[in-house]
């Protein structure tokens, strides 16, 4: 009886797709046609909502116009599953499209109706009065998705253009850099009275994108919650866009770790394809930026909330904020409030998320994931990669050496008066974050010039590749430390892990480092031309911490000219996208073939 009824609605299924099969390329298309300006206009029209103060009439015209582009995207996905072979499997597939699709057919369905608040309703029922609040801002934010992923389908059209993937990571970061910047500029995204400086605003986003982490203006007391929201999402885009391009443009510029990342995809059930790639650093990014919010949440202490909402919002802020190592911080002082400074879980939690952060995908995923680790079992240590290597060597070598650093140079300075305890938690964290993340437990400064010397040097180094930490890379580094050693040795190789470094690597990496070290030298002496009533050592670490985009700051970036600020922010953008497309640039570039070759030269070096 089932096998029989099966059969019919196939054969009746089979018979409609025959029917219709003719119409479904010319009706996709014109949908297709319909939703980009149409996503376009109530993009803009939801901007204009949250960023404005409107009258009654502007927000029935705003809200009349996303219902209608909502019932829109819900008739086209109505049609798509109606034109779809196999709609079961696409729903499948799409579940969570599906999932959402259904709820807002529920919710129309029920107010319009039934004339019923059903989400308010349930919200009163279980004591949550913002639910509907929080369900009509979740529905905002998957509309935005859903219109960012269709105007974003535009990118496959920038190959055709001759754009390199290099290219791209620039455009995009400056693309959402000037987004950012307008977003900002809107009048609800401050609580004081008038916009935000437009001067200001550029110089949050461009440290927001390039998760840098410094600030001309106080966060918490000059932004709204919206502001704050749209701060955390330029964090999170700026992260995720930056590890998104490191982890393609190394896959493209060295085979043998494109092999090894698409293997990895393959065994997990992936294609290895770039787009897999992609959406797993996604989802490992949310996975670890989740697991995070959630210990927060439960960490804070004593901090006063004015509810839980608050409570959720700041969890999920500084998780991002951890993860992505840019060091912002709604908290008054920062995490030197003393409220949150002595607080160990919450501190060893934003430590450990910031480590994970700058370990990077690819490392992450050569420990972490299942085929790596079985394979581990049955060979320790020796399958892991060579970048995982210097990655984990880096970390435990450079964390340790930075916290005995930091205790012996203030322990008559920051570190007095604290027991050993605490003493030894301040200087590991401080020796976690200098390298990447920007947050401190400290007044930095109230910092001695060798710690500020000490922090230079980590900043400079910086996390590892492939993550959203700054610096020239600890594995750009390890080359530059392991070549000189080679070279002061005799040795003609330059080995490590029983493995030798090829030339090319080695060129790169000190290419990497004499373009690092330039920018920062051109953007100190600028500054002392700019602002030369700040001194040499406030000035060398500021654009220090701007370009190896740290956040760290002794105090002085609100202090600084507008030209002084202009610097800064092009420091962040060099230094947060500088290094990679460099590196691309290096190894992507066409080796020039002569059949000649010059009488070798005799130079004195030293």
């Amino acid at each position: 009886m089932g096998s029989g009824l099966q059969r019919h609605i196939n054969q009746i299924r089979e018979w409609v797709n025959l029917r219709i099969y003719d119409a479904k390329p010319g009706v996709l298309l014109w949908l297709h046609r319909i939703s980009i300006p149409l996503s376009l206009t109530s993009v803009s029209a939801l901007l204009i909502y949250h960023g404005f103060q409107l009258n009654d009439t502007q927000n029935l015209m705003v809200e009349l116009l996303l219902k209608g582009t909502i019932a829109f995207y819900l008739i086209k996905y109505l049609i798509q599953l109606f034109f779809s072979f196999s709609p079961w499997q696409d729903i499948q597939e799409r579940r969570w499209e599906a999932l959402f699709m259904v709820s807002m057919m529920l919710y129309i369905i029920t107010v319009n109706l039934f004339d019923e608040q059903i989400i308010g309703t349930l919200g009163q029922t279980f004591g949550l009065d913002n639910l509907e609040a929080l369900f009509m801002l979740f529905v905002q934010g998957y509309f935005l998705l859903f219109v960012a992923l269709e105007v974003g389908k535009a990118g496959r059209f920038l190959p055709k253009m001759g754009m390199n993937p290099a290219g791209m990571l620039v455009i995009s970061f400056a693309i959402l850099a000037v987004v950012g910047t307008g977003l900002l500029a809107m009048p609800e995204m401050s609580i004081t009275e008038g916009s935000i400086p437009l001067m200001d605003a550029l110089f949050t986003s461009v440290s927001a994108v390039s998760v840098t982490g410094l600030n001309v203006m106080d966060i918490t007391s000059i932004l709204s919650f919206k502001g704050q929201f749209v701060l955390m999402v330029l964090i999170q885009l700026g992260g995720l866009n930056f590890i998104t391009f490191a982890s393609m443009l190394a896959l493209l510029a060295n085979p043998s770790m494109g092999r090894r990342i698409g293997s990895l995809m393959q065994s997990s059930g992936g294609s290895g394809s770039s787009g897999v790639l992609v959406k797993q650093i996604i989802r490992f990014a949310l996975f670890f930026e989740a697991i995070t919010m959630v210990l927060l949440y439960f960490s804070w202490g004593d901090y006063p909330f004015e509810d839980w909402g608050d409570k959720v919002f700041f969890s999920a802020f500084h998780a991002v904020s951890a993860f992505t190592n840019a060091g912002f911080s709604l908290i008054p002082e920062g995490l030197a409030n003393p409220l949150l400074a002595n607080n160990t879980g919450f501190v060893v939690i934003i430590g450990l998320s910031v480590i994970f952060g700058a370990l990077g995908f690819t490392t992450i995923h050569d420990l972490f994931s299942s085929q790596a680790t079985r394979n581990r079992r049955k060979n320790p240590w020796t399958h892991l990669t060579i970048n995982t290597k210097i990655a984990l060597y880096a970390t435990m070598v450079l964390i340790p050496i930075g916290a005995l650093l930091f205790v012996l140079m203030e322990s008559n300075g920051v570190l007095a008066g604290m027991s050993w305890a605490e003493r030894s938690l301040t200087a590991l964290f401080q020796s976690v974050t200098l390298r990447s993340a920007g947050f401190n437990t400290i007044d930095v400064g109230a910092l001695t010039t060798p710690t500020l010397m000490i922090a230079i040097i980590l900043m400079f180094i910086g996390g590892s590749s492939g993550s959203t930490a700054g610096g020239i890379k600890t594995s750009t580094f390890t080359l530059v430390f392991l070549n000189a050693i080679a070279t002061i040795r005799g040795q003609k190789r330059v080995e490590f892990a029983r493995t030798t470094i090829p030339v090319e690597l080695l060129n790169m990496a000190s290419s990497i480092f004499l373009f690092s070290a330039s920018s920062i030298f051109v953007g100190i002496f600028l500054l002392t031309i700019t602002d030369g009533h700040l001194s040499l050592e406030q000035l060398a670490f500021e654009e220090v911490s701007a370009f190896c985009t740290l956040g760290w700051s002794t105090g002085i970036t609100d202090e600084l000219s507008e030209m002084g600020r202009i610097i800064l922010i092009s420091s962040m953008f060099i230094g947060r996208i500088g290094t990679v497309t460099l590196a691309f640039a290096l190894t992507r570039g066409k080796k020039a073939s002569t059949k000649y070759a010059y009488p070798k030269a005799t130079v004195q070096v030293g």
